[in-house]
């Protein structure tokens, strides 16, 4: 999951560059909160104390 956030992340840059910006927007919001979900995923899984990949 942490993977697509970062390639949203690249997207958006990307299209932010070239000047889309309702591209760069929605790829903003769907890398953050894609790597706000991995975060608590993975804070979960630390407390718990179960190993993740």
């Amino acid at each position: 999951m942490l993977r697509y956030s970062l390639i949203f992340l690249v997207i958006a840059l990307i299209a932010g560059f070239l000047g889309f910006g309702g591209i760069a927007g929605a790829a903003t919001g769907i890398a953050k909160i894609l790597f706000f979900v991995f975060l608590i995923i993975f804070i979960i899984a630390f407390v718990s104390g179960k190993k993740t990949l």
